[in-house]
This record gives C-alpha cells, structure tokens and sequence, in this order.
C-alpha cells in the first residue's frame, strides 16, 4: 500500500455511521427540490433545503433554461477570459448589478469560487483580512490563498473587531469580510457597526449574502439592503444556487474594483463561465423574486410560524432571524440519530457537526421555503417533537 493510501486507510468515521444505520449524508433524492421530494421511492417533507423561495421548479425559470439550452448548448466551453463569455453572462452581470444598486459585478462559476478568488486577489502581503469566526467555509479558504495576515473576532462581537481594527492600525488595506446571514446560525451580522467600525478605522467591507438574497432587503437585496447600507458596503458577494435557483456566484461593488477582479482574480480566470441554461435561470428567477415581492413576505411568514411552534415545544433554536433555524441537539450520534429517524418517518433536515458547528454542539438545520403550507410546517414539528423522546 502506498503512503497515500496507508494515510487514509484508518478513516473510518463514516463506515462507523452507516454500520449504526445513522450516516446523514449523500442522500441520493430522486426528483428535484421542492417542499416534497422523492427518496428512495418514498415522498418526503423537505426541511433541509436552501431553495429559499422555491423557485428551482417554477414552470418560467425550468422554461427559460430549456431555452437556453436551445440557442446556446450546455456549457460556454472556455474561460470567460479567453472564449467563454456569453453576452448572456454580461446581460446576468447588469441584471445583479441593478439588483443589488452597486455600479458593476462579475460572474463566477460557484459561489465557493466567488470567496476563493476575490479575497487573495484584493489584498496583498501587507494587508489584513478580518473575519468573523462563523463565517462559511468558501472566505475561510479564501483567506488562506491570500498573502494577508488573518485575524479573527468571535461571532458578532463587535468589541472584538474593534480591538482588532485598534491594533492594526489603518495604514494598510484592511479588509473585514462577514457573511450576511450566517448559514448555519441563522443570525444576521450586525452590518450597521462593522460600517460604523469600518469608517472609523478605514477599512473596507465585504459581505457573503449567500443567504441572504431573496431573504432579507428591499426585495430580498441583500443585508446591505436591510440596513439601508449599500453605499457604506464595499463588495456584495451572492450565490445563485439558494434563493435564485441555479448555479454559480456573483460579486458586485465599484467598477474599478469589479474590472480588477476580472482580471486579476484566478477562480475565474482559469474556471470556465457558467452554463448558459445556468445563467438564463437566475435572470429568470430575478425577474420573479422583484415582480413577485410577496414570495418572501411568505418565507418570513413561514419563519415566524415555525419558529413559534418550535418555541412553543422547547426547542432551543439560538439566535436565528432568518429561515435557517438551528435546533440544537449536542453530540455528533445523537444528532445523525435524530436526523435519520425523522428521514425513515418522512422529514428530511440537515443533521450538522463539527467542523461545520463547534464540537458537542451539533444541531438539525431546519430550513423554510416560500412554499410550504402551515400543513407541512405543523406536520414536521410534530415529528420532530414525537422522534426526540427517541433519543
């Protein structure tokens, strides 16, 4: 056996779950995301989706990819740099830029990509990159490939950034970087004192609202938006496979800014532009989302409903303000249990551990949609209630 295998041959976490009958992962469903999907041959409540408004099966977003994929075919074969780029990629990019009121952005190929790129390629060696100890995985990678010095504050503390931007000092660029709606908290970055902190000590800012979009703003622009802080918000980075119903990511903000990433940053340069039916969908779904504002005024309907009954039923859900609610169950077995039972009697949710929560503190992420019925919200608490005494 070679060293490489001999190194991951004792990696055995996984098959120790599936022998328990608990392994939480790779579900292999079989029809598209919506409330109730298909899993091995059964129907299932779906409470683990981010397809926040429900938009992944609307008949005018699965009819403008059909589209597509008749004028276009299926991928842009080359980077956009060189051969990919679509004038369907550069009508997308002034679609989002108007979305969220910044001047320019600039199309990636994923979300991930959009972090991993944008954040080494605007900061330098001497710089420093500030961050918020919840944020996604994608801007901790990010900040790995960077040159910069990262520094950490714990989540939401803003006395802690404060040291932090008093110790630095402003004679360098000194980038904060947040994600907007915290993807497994569900809490919202307190945006109007990272601005009141970053004018104060000169730094810029760089939101994550990939969970954001189609959530939270004026018609689901964003948290930038929500604070009426758009101008003081120097980059707004956005996913496209939550709320907007398709793959890829975005980054918007000033165009000196936007025509340097463009050129500058490699998860772009050197990936090859999203596939036309890919792009024509989240046109479509922007279209939707602003001619349809009541959708989210559903979603928050939707939370507000479940998060009272599952108050009501003593379930501790944190901090959350958004439709990403964390049920808090504790060690990582218990968590797959709970998860794995709720799937064999029809629930679906998202059991998480670490790395993606703290250690010990594993949680159920129970997601809304748009779409869901009171029926459907009532169904799965009482479930989730009946299978705790189980565990």
């Amino acid at each position: 056996m070679k060293r490489l295998q001999k190194k991951f041959a004792s990696y055995n976490e996984p098959q120790m779950a599936m022998k328990m009958g608990f392994y939480p992962f790779y579900h292999p469903l079989e029809s598209g995301q919506d409330t109730e999907v298909l899993y091995k041959g059964k129907k299932v409540l779906m409470f683990g989706s981010n397809s926040y408004l429900g938009l992944t099966r609307h008949p005018e977003v699965v009819q403008a990819a059909k589209e597509a994929l008749d004028l276009y075919g299926t991928g842009a074969s080359g980077s956009r740099l060189m051969n990919g780029n679509l004038d369907l990629h550069e009508k997308l990019e002034k679609a989002l830029a108007d979305y969220v009121k910044k001047p320019a952005a600039t199309v990636f190929s994923t979300g991930f990509q959009v972090n991993m790129g944008v954040i080494p390629s605007i900061v330098g060696r001497n710089d420093y990159i500030i961050i918020d100890d919840k944020n996604h995985a994608s801007i901790i990678e990010g900040t790995r490939l960077a040159f910069a010095k990262t520094l950490k504050y714990r989540h939401n503390d803003m006395a802690g950034l404060e040291k932090i931007l008093q110790r630095i000092g402003p004679d360098q660029t000194n980038l904060i970087v947040t994600d907007g709606i915290f993807s497994m908290e569900g809490d919202i970055a307190h945006l109007d004192k990272i601005v009141e902190l970053a004018e104060k000590y000169g730094a810029s800012i760089m939101v994550d609202d990939a969970h954001a979009l189609g959530v939270i703003g004026e018609k689901g622009a964003g948290t930038a938006s929500h604070f009426g802080l758009t101008d003081k918000t120097d980059l707004i980075m956005g996913t496209f496979s939550k709320s907007l119903a398709s793959l890829g990511g975005f980054i918007a903000g000033d165009e000196e800014v936007i025509n340097y990433i463009k050129h500058n940053s490699r998860s772009l340069l050197f990936s090859a532009g999203i596939p036309p039916a890919s792009a024509a969908t989240v046109l479509k779904a922007l279209e939707i989302i602003q001619r349809e504002p009541e959708r989210i005024e559903r979603l928050h309907q939707n939370t507000d409903y479940a998060l009272k009954l599952l108050k009501e039923n003593g379930f501790d859900t944190g901090h959350t303000q958004s439709p990403i609610i964390p049920i808090f169950v504790g060690d990582n077995i218990s968590t797959y249990k709970y998860g794995a039972i709720l799937l064999e009697k029809g629930i679906y949710v998202n059991p998480v551990v670490h790395p993606a929560v703290e250690k010990g503190k594993g949680i159920l992420r129970f997601s809304l949609m748009a779409t869901h019925t009171k029926e459907q919200i009532d169904q799965a608490v009482d479930t989730l209630v009946e299978v705790r005494k189980m565990i």
